[in-house]
């Protein structure tokens, strides 16, 4: 039998880290070595996340007390802007580095300079990282080095665009994004916003006309399309704990379906086990996808005939996020992609 990979998480005090450490421990292939948690260093991390006090794993240490030429991979689970900093120290010690954060996803730094208020510094890696949105990087993630994973938003959003921006199925001028996120997309940390008083029995749009994944989405259709977009992007938070559902409104060119579009999707993803095309008339839900790596896609037409409405669902902190980091490792690895991420959604 082959070696277990030991593997490292960076920051696993937060949702991400904590979904990557429920992920890997039924992964069949990794041994998790290493807990990182700058504020939450030495203690166990069941006393970090209660639900695993029954779990033998390690406890949460600084990043910088692994040895890391002992880890093979490192999933970092950082806030945005530290990770790059973190990252460049242990990128040349490590075999794999699945970064979780948005400081390599944004080809151009001064455009990452722009939407995180911080200049880049890590413009080597950055050149060489790849864009991990699994299904449409395949070619590129074999034995990747650094593997960008993209954010919930942008996975949901993408997953729901591409067939028809690569098959020229949509005038992407036209493209609007109505997004809604769990609590969970905001990250683990006390604010007020975040509060239950706050949060409960109401929901909220916020980065309204300059919501900083919306570069991120401009950037794959321009590369898929070779046309320069700019979509119209709003997200929500709406108070579930996790869960992703976007509404993509975008007009058909002249001579083209909704008949087209559904044909292309149902073509492009009939043979992959995490995407699905709904039946026509099923409406994806949220619910339908809890704590799975599964996006469901429904395809339907609007009441003005030149258009189309593309729903699509994902668990924001799964498939969203540590389920498809999961799902690039396997892909760098040349390994099964279900691999560590058959369990079925939870529901209700």
């Amino acid at each position: 039998m082959a070696e277990l990979l030991k593997t490292a998480i960076l920051g696993a005090s937060g949702y991400t880290g904590a979904e990557a450490v429920r992920l890997i421990t039924g992964h069949p292939k990794l041994r998790l070595t290493a807990l990182t948690g700058h504020s939450r260093a030495g203690e166990r991390f069941g006393e970090v996340f209660p639900s695993y006090r029954h779990a033998d794993l390690p406890d949460v240490v600084k990043w910088d007390d692994v040895d890391w030429d002992d880890i093979d991979v490192a999933f970092a689970c950082l806030p945005h802007g530290a990770s790059q900093d973190t990252i460049a120290q242990i990128a040349p010690r490590v075999e794999t580095v699945i970064d979780l954060s948005a400081d390599f996803r944004l080809r151009d730094p001064d455009v990452y300079a722009a939407n995180y208020g911080r200049s880049h510094d890590a413009q080597d890696l950055l050149k060489d990282a790849v864009y991990g949105l699994t299904e449409f990087a395949r070619d590129k993630l074999a034995g990747a080095k650094l593997v960008a994973c993209p954010g919930c938003y942008p996975t949901c959003s993408l997953l729901s665009l591409l067939p028809a921006a690569m098959n020229g199925l949509i005038d992407l001028s036209t493209v609007t994004i109505d997004a809604k996120s769990g609590a969970t997309g905001a990250g683990r940390k006390a604010t007020l916003g975040l509060s239950f008083t706050e949060l409960a029995e109401g929901a909220q749009a916020y980065g309204v006309g300059n919501h900083r994944h919306a570069p991120e989405i401009d950037q794959i259709l321009e590369r898929v399309s070779g046309t320069k977009t700019c979509v119209s992007f709003t997200p929500h938070l709406v108070p579930m704990n996790r869960g992703e559902i976007t509404t993509v409104y975008a007009r058909l060119p002249a001579g083209t379906s909704v008949d087209d579009v559904r044909a292309a999707y149902e073509a492009r993803y009939k043979d992959e086990p995490f995407v699905h095309v709904e039946a026509p008339g099923v409406v994806p839900q949220t619910r339908h996808v809890r704590a799975s790596n599964h996006c469901r896609i429904g395809i339907f037409p609007d009441r003005a005939t030149d258009r189309v409405i593309i729903i699509g669902v994902i668990d924001n902190l799964t498939k969203g996020s540590s389920g498809q980091a999961v799902q690039n490792l396997n892909a760098v690895k040349g390994w099964d992609e279900t691999t560590g991420l058959t369990l079925q959604p939870v529901f209700p």
